[in-house]
C-alpha cells in the first residue's frame, strides 16, 4: 500500500472512530425515561391532576436528563395491564401507576420486566422492582372533620366515597373521630358512588345529601363537582387532592392537598443512582406530602387557630388521629386507650368507627 493509500485508510478509520464516539455520546446523553399511568384525566383537578403536577416537577428538577410520558383515563383492569406493558416496552426505566385498581396489572408486568422499576400508589403488593407508596390523607381528613364539626349548623355532614378500600374507610373514620370529639351531635352520612372521577355522579350525590339537610360535604372523589354544587346552594365543602377553593370561593372551607413532587423526584434519583430499594412508603404532613394550604373566608379565626395547632401536633408527632380508645360501630373497643395504630394496622382497616351511619359495601 502506497503513502496515499495509507492516508486514505487512516482517514477512513478516524471517520469511523469519530462516528462511534458520536454514537456513544448520543447514547450517554439519552434522557432517562419515566412513565405515569392515571386513572382519571389530568384535568380532574384532583388525584390525577396532582400526580401530573409531580411529573411536571420531575421535568423541572432534572431538565433534559429525563423524558416523561403519561397515559390518562386508564380503566382499572385489562387496559391498565396493556398500558403499563407498553410503557415498559418503550424504554421507560421507572413507571408510576397511580391508582389502587392498577395493583395486579402492575405486579404482573413487573415480573415480566425485572430491569424496570415500578411504583404503585395505595397498594400492598411488592417485589424487588415494585414498591408502593401512599399519602396519609387521614391526617388531612381529621382536620377537615374538626372544621366541619365547628362549621355545620344542621349537624349533618356528608361524605362522597369512591370505593370501599382501606384508604377510603380510614379517611371516613378519621372524619368521624373528629366529629366524636368536637361535635358529638353531628351525623356523618356516607354515599358510595363507585367511581374515582364522575362529575355527574359526584354532583348528584352532593345534591341528594343537601336535599336531606347536609350543610358540609367532604369527598374522596376527584372532581370539583361537589364543591361547585355546594357553592350554588350556599353550603360548605372540603376539597380533595388539590386546592379546590377557586371552584367554590364561598363554599370552600379547606382542601386536603396531596403533593407527590418530593417523593417522585427522590425515587427517580434513587433509581438513577442504583440505590433504590422496594418499600411501602407513607408520607404525610411531616413530609409536606399532605398539606392544608389555607382556610376559606367563612372559617372563624379561633377555628383556624385550633386547626393549625392540630396540624402542628401531627407534624411533630405529639398527636395522631388514630389514638385509642377507639370503638367500632357496635361499641367494641378496637384500639385500647393510649395505643396508636401503626401504618400496617391502618393499611388493613376494614370497619367503621363508632358514629358512622350505614354499612361498608361488600
Amino acid at each position: 500500500m502506497n503513502f496515499k493509500g495509507i492516508t486514505h485508510h487512516l482517514v477512513g478509520l478516524m471517520a469511523i472512530m469519530a462516528a462511534l464516539m458520536g454514537m456513544s455520546t448520543a447514547l450517554a446523553e439519552e434522557p432517562f425515561k419515566v412513565g405515569f399511568v392515571y386513572v382519571g384525566p389530568i384535568g380532574d383537578h384532583g388525584w390525577s391532576y396532582q400526580h401530573d403536577q409531580s411529573r411536571l416537577a420531575l421535568e423541572k428538577h432534572f431538565g433534559d436528563k429525563v423524558k416523561t410520558t403519561y397515559v390518562e383515563n386508564v380503566p382499572e383492569g385489562a387496559d391498565a395491564e396493556r398500558v403499563i406493558r407498553n410503557l415498559a416496552k418503550s424504554g421507560n426505566k421507572v413507571i408510576f401507576t397511580t391508582s389502587f385498581g392498577f395493583m395486579n396489572p402492575t405486579a404482573k408486568v413487573a415480573k415480566q420486566f425485572p430491569k424496570v422499576t415500578f411504583l404503585h400508589a395505595t397498594g400492598y403488593k411488592r417485589s424487588k422492582n415494585l414498591g408502593t407508596y401512599i399519602s396519609k390523607t387521614y391526617e388531612g381528613r381529621y382536620i377537615a372533620g374538626y372544621v366541619a364539626a365547628k362549621m355545620t349548623k344542621s349537624n349533618k355532614i356528608g361524605y362522597i366515597a369512591s370505593f370501599p378500600i382501606p384508604e377510603v374507610i380510614r379517611d371516613i373514620n378519621a372524619v368521624q373521630l373528629a366529629l366524636n370529639k368536637y361535635n358529638p351531635e353531628a351525623e356523618l352520612k356516607v354515599v358510595w358512588v363507585n367511581t374515582w372521577f364522575d362529575p355527574g355522579k359526584e354532583a348528584d350525590a352532593a345534591n341528594a345529601m343537601m336535599d336531606q339537610g347536609v350543610d358540609v360535604i367532604l369527598q374522596h372523589t376527584d372532581s370539583p363537582a361537589a364543591m361547585q354544587a355546594a357553592e350554588r346552594r350556599g353550603k360548605y365543602a372540603v376539597g380533595q387532592a388539590s386546592d379546590m377553593s377557586r371552584f367554590g370561593p364561598n363554599a370552600h372551607l379547606m382542601s386536603v392537598v396531596d403533593d407527590w413532587a418530593w417523593y417522585t423526584i427522590h425515587t427517580v434519583q434513587s433509581v438513577m443512582d442504583g440505590t433504590f430499594k422496594s418499600e411501602d412508603f407513607w408520607g404525610g404532613m411531616k413530609e409536606d406530602m399532605i398539606q392544608v394550604p389555607g382556610f376559606g373566608p367563612a372559617v372563624p379565626e379561633d377555628v383556624k387557630k385550633h386547626a393549625e395547632e392540630l396540624i402542628a401536633g401531627i407534624k411533630d408527632g405529639s398527636f395522631h388521629p388514630f389514638t385509642g380508645p377507639i370503638k367500632d360501630q357496635s361499641g367494641k373497643i378496637t384500639v385500647p386507650e393510649g395505643k396508636v395504630l401503626n401504618d400496617q394496622e391502618l393499611a388493613g382497616m376494614n370497619y367503621y368507627v363508632e358514629g358512622v351511619e350505614g354499612t361498608i359495601p361488600k
